[in-house]
């Protein structure tokens, strides 16, 4: 019976084996392909009328061969293409790309592996999310994207630093009254030491001088009486 029970563990254990191997594969392939990035922060609020970058980079382990990539614009659910092309190789520009909306500008470059847009003259119809998507041969047609999204406004927001002032000052303050404390203790230290080191030498003049007397009284005392002639 128990052989019986080792032998049907046996399936299971190569089956879980099995499955680890390939999770780890799949997760090594997948560090290594695609990704594209609009940044840390994937969000801007924009002045109506001015000109405002929306970034993309894209990176990968395993090289690019005819990266397909385009901007798209989510108008109510529906996507807009707003650009597009297809970068060759590593280290090369994609030429030509392809522009369907007005006051867009690719500013993109291969140095950097940047595949930016400029928006000129930017109105509240602009605003929304914006999708930049890309498609490596490589990892046989799998698709990449990240979204930025604009925010138009007719005047940018004051941004209340009060709070900020007060805490800033808060700790300002704490830092000079340590500092000061310091300098107080330190210097109040250094009166005790000179305090104490002139006791000590007083005390050892002092010492010096009584031994100097007791010397004095001990030879007067000791010195012999002479005979008086008779």
């Amino acid at each position: 019976m128990e052989v019986q029970g080792s032998g049907a563990e046996q399936p299971r254990s190569r089956w879980l084996f099995s499955s680890l191997i390939i999770t780890l594969l799949l997760s090594v392939w997948s560090a290594q392909g695609l990704e594209m990035s609009t940044g840390k922060v994937p969000f801007m609020e924009a002045l109506n009328g001015s000109t405002v970058l929306l970034p993309c980079t894209y990176a990968s382990c395993i090289g690019i061969k005819n990266l397909y990539f385009n901007w798209q614009y989510n108008d109510n659910g529906t996507m807009q293409k707003v650009c597009e092309s297809v970068i060759p190789s590593d280290g090369m520009d994609p030429h030509p790309v392809s522009i369907y909306r007005e006051r867009v500008e690719f500013i993109g470059t291969s140095d950097h592996n940047n595949i930016s847009i400029l928006l000129w003259n930017i109105t509240f119809e602009d605003e929304g999310q914006y999708t930049c998507f890309g498609r490596n041969p490589k990892e046989k047609g799998k698709n990449h994207s990240a979204i930025f999204t604009l925010v138009v406004v007719d005047e940018l927001r004051v941004v209340d630093n009060t709070l900020t002032i007060i805490i800033a000052s808060a700790v300002g303050g704490a830092i000079a009254l340590l500092m000061t404390f310091m300098l107080v203790k330190n210097f109040i230290l250094f009166v005790l030491f000179k305090i104490e080191e002139r006791k000590k030498i007083e005390c050892l003049v002092q010492s010096s001088s009584a031994d100097e007397t007791n010397n004095v009284s001990g030879s007067k005392t000791s010195k012999p009486l002479t005979p008086k002639k008779k």
